[in-house]
């Protein structure tokens, strides 16, 4: 990336940037604070950590307007840690986490992201929504009334507004609107204030207190490639979300450093790892936050909102954060990938649908990422099983066998069910100009056909081979193809 292009990531439409920066802020607040309790930190703990993330991944990171904060999988990984030995060694495996993110960039690690399909990530998407939606369901039914009226009205000025004018967005406007309601007229509905205790002052240092060991690298390291894996993958596949919707490219390489450089200060704060937040990234693109600007003001807005601002923060009514939650889950979900169902291959369909299936099922992406995934090899190896075809034609007291397609570990089988060894021929000839060999089983298997033909006094001829690919093969027959 040139610094003429850096640059501009910071330019563009300054004031957009930062208005759409602010509604990533309040789509954080929420979901930070319910991550917390579920890694088992304190509030402000997450907060200050997604100040950080927000802060140094604009700087750092690879892919302009993207928001990444203190949530999702990474938190359920830290949650078994903090259990079982305490918060001092969750700050020891953010570091080590960030730094194993730093590593794994410069390694170029992030090209394993080409192996995520197309119906996966639309997976992704959709359970993530489902997820998001699946949230806020207890806010509105165990409620009262006055508290689904807000959760309505919220939901009308944010989607009935904008046809009036879109100078502000309309999320920003329905926090205000209902805040003021509630500070006029009073009624018994829960604010933020009711989900914890927000920071009331600035983030110091702090260093991890445990002890230096062989014994403490052995029990943070688990816990910290986990979370420097889930991470990334959480936030590469965000940032694929990214090129999508904006047609541009962003620099995974750089995305990944950027990470770990983030969570390395986020720890020495005193904070909990984080990644991308596809939910809270799908609200600051659909407001026009596509630079580095909104990204740094969805971390230090979220700053000046828990700090400075904390006692207006805390009276704003959850019903303003519910409604633009539930907006963002209905941006985030592929719509269009319901009516692909049809259309698509059913193996495809399959493997987004049980994509979506896992992730709800057990709160966790990187399973469902990494069950999409393993289905998707499944079914392509299955589709390019299919492809190959053998021959056989008889000419007096020979056999010749053409071979077309892929040879590997799932079709070598279908080559040595093809072959006659029963033949009364005296002469086998294959062909495989047109096949190709791929692994150790395809090799092993034409080498067990020529060895059990031999074993039976037959001449076996085999042509077509190209030692430059084909570079496991060995002691088998150069001879031209018989002619017949």
């Amino acid at each position: 990336m040139t610094f003429a292009t850096y640059r501009a990531q910071w330019a563009c439409n300054p004031l957009r940037e930062v208005l759409a920066g602010m509604v990533g802020t309040f789509a954080l607040i929420p979901e930070v604070i319910a991550f917390s309790y579920v890694a088992g930190i304190t509030p402000a703990t997450a907060l200050y950590a997604s100040f950080v993330l927000g802060v140094a991944i604009a700087v750092t990171g690879g892919r302009p307007g993207m928001i990444s904060g203190a949530a999702g999988s990474v938190a359920l990984v830290a949650a078994a840690l903090v259990h079982r030995h305490g918060a001092q060694y969750m700050l020891a495996a953010t570091l080590m986490a960030g730094a194993l993110q730093v590593i794994f960039g410069l390694c170029r690690l992030q090209v394993l992201m080409r192996f995520v399909s197309r119906e996966v990530r639309t997976g992704f998407v959709n359970a993530l929504a489902i997820l998001i939606f699946s949230a806020q369901i207890p806010q509105m039914t165990h409620v009262n009334w006055q508290g689904c009226a807000l959760v309505a009205l919220g939901l009308a000025i944010i989607y009935l507004l904008p046809r009036l004018g879109t100078a502000i967005p309309s999320p920003l406007i329905c926090i205000v609107a209902l805040t003021a309601l509630t500070l006029w007229h009073p009624m018994p509905v829960r604010t933020v204030a009711d989900l914890g205790a927000l920071p009331d002052g600035l983030p110091t240092l702090a260093l991890p207190h445990v002890p230096m060991t062989w014994e403490t690298l052995g029990l943070v390291f688990p816990y910290a490639l986990a979370m420097a894996a889930v991470g990334l993958l959480e936030s590469l596949m965000t940032a694929r979300v990214v090129d999508d919707t904006t047609d541009t490219h962003g620099d995974p390489r750089m995305e990944s450093t950027g990470l770990g450089v983030s969570n390395i200060l986020a720890g020495l704060f005193g904070g909990i790892a984080g990644c991308g937040m596809i939910g809270q990234t799908v609200g600051n693109l659909r407001y026009g936050g596509r630079g580095r600007l909104s990204t740094f003001t969805a971390g230090a807005f979220l700053l000046l909102l828990t700090t400075v601002l904390h006692r207006y923060v805390a009276q704003v009514p959850m019903a303003a954060l519910v409604a633009i939650m539930i907006m963002v889950s209905i941006s985030t979900f592929s719509w269009s990938s319901l009516r692909a169902l049809l259309r698509h291959p059913r193996l495809s369909s399959l493997t987004m649908l049980v994509t979506v299936a896992v992730v709800v099922a057990t709160h966790d992406l990187a399973a469902g990422v990494g069950v999409g995934v393993l289905l998707s090899g499944v079914f392509f190896a299955w589709r390019v099983m299919g492809l190959l075809h053998v021959e056989k034609h008889t000419s007096g007291r020979a056999d010749l066998y053409i071979v077309r397609g892929q040879v590997f570990f799932a079709s070598a089988e279908l080559l040595y069910d093809a072959v006659d060894f029963h033949t009364t021929s005296k002469i086998v000839a294959i062909a495989v100009h047109d096949a190709r060999f791929w692994d150790v089983t395809a090799v092993g298997m034409l080498e067990k056909i020529v060895a059990k033909l031999r074993d039976r006094g037959i001449d076996v001829q085999v042509e077509g081979l190209h030692r430059e690919q084909h570079g496991l093969i060995d002691d088998l027959s150069d001879e031209p193809l018989l002619a017949m």
